[in-house]
């Protein structure tokens, strides 16, 4: 079995103008990852995990090395050398990122940014299903509905990242990017996070997280590596 995504030689780096110096985001990283698979990065704030999951979604322009994603649209693609229209096809239908931090449209509510993406991930679905499943996400979360048409701005950094969450599994990608997933959740909120990820799993997603909440992790990845000022020591 090839895997769905590899790493080889990622390398990238930060200059700081006001500073005046460069400083390392990651250097000479390896790593693949089998489909299916859930692969853990731990690590210090600033070790370089981040900098590795937004060079996979090209948030990041990596300096050096090559990440190869076996995509069902494009085959075989270095992500570092796609096309800004390969991405955008990519990150619509098949690789999904959450962040601890939401982006979410100005002047959209909660209810219709995860309406969006479910609409915008699975088109063939239909109006019907993607309100639906919009429901079924925002109630599993426990996003009262008094809260479904207001604008995110106002809400909690909790009840932020739980959108965030939903608005992103609602579309059941072939890779999903955890940055960081339960940062600001409570034990509640985590276990619901912890649920669906298994689901996700079980369906067949492939998945590579980042996380500090050691606790979390265990039982749910397959394999877990470690970073440390840029480097992968384990």
């Amino acid at each position: 079995m090839n895997a769905l995504l590899r790493i080889e030689g990622l390398s990238k780096s930060f200059y700081l103008h006001e500073a005046g110096r460069t400083i390392c985001g990651c250097r000479d990283i390896d790593i693949s990852v089998m489909p299916g698979e859930f692969v853990g990065i731990t690590g210090r704030s600033g070790s370089g995990k981040s900098t590795i999951q937004r060079s996979i979604y090209r948030t990041n322009l990596p300096h050096a090395g090559a990440i190869w994603y076996d995509s069902m649209q494009f085959g075989l693609l270095d992500l570092t050398k796609a096309s800004e229209r390969q991405m955008i096809h990519l990150r619509r239908f098949e690789i999904g990122y959450i962040s601890q931090f939401l982006k979410a449209l100005p002047r959209t509510t909660a209810y219709d940014t995860v309406l969006q993406s479910a609409l915008d991930s699975s088109p063939e679905g239909g109006l019907e299903w993607a309100r639906a499943e919009t429901e079924r996400l925002l109630r599993h979360f426990n996003l009262a509905e008094d809260l479904w048409g207001l604008y995110p701005l106002t809400f909690s950094g909790g009840e932020k990242l739980r959108l965030n969450i939903a608005a992103a599994m609602i579309k059941e990608p072939r890779l999903l990017l955890l940055d960081e997933p339960t940062a600001s959740l409570d034990n509640s909120s985590k276990l619901k996070v912890r649920e669906l990820i298994e689901q996700l799993k079980q369906g067949g997603c492939t998945m590579l997280g980042i996380f500090h909440d050691l606790e979390f992790m265990e039982g749910l990845c397959d394999r877990e590596f470690n970073m440390h000022e840029g480097f992968m020591v384990a």
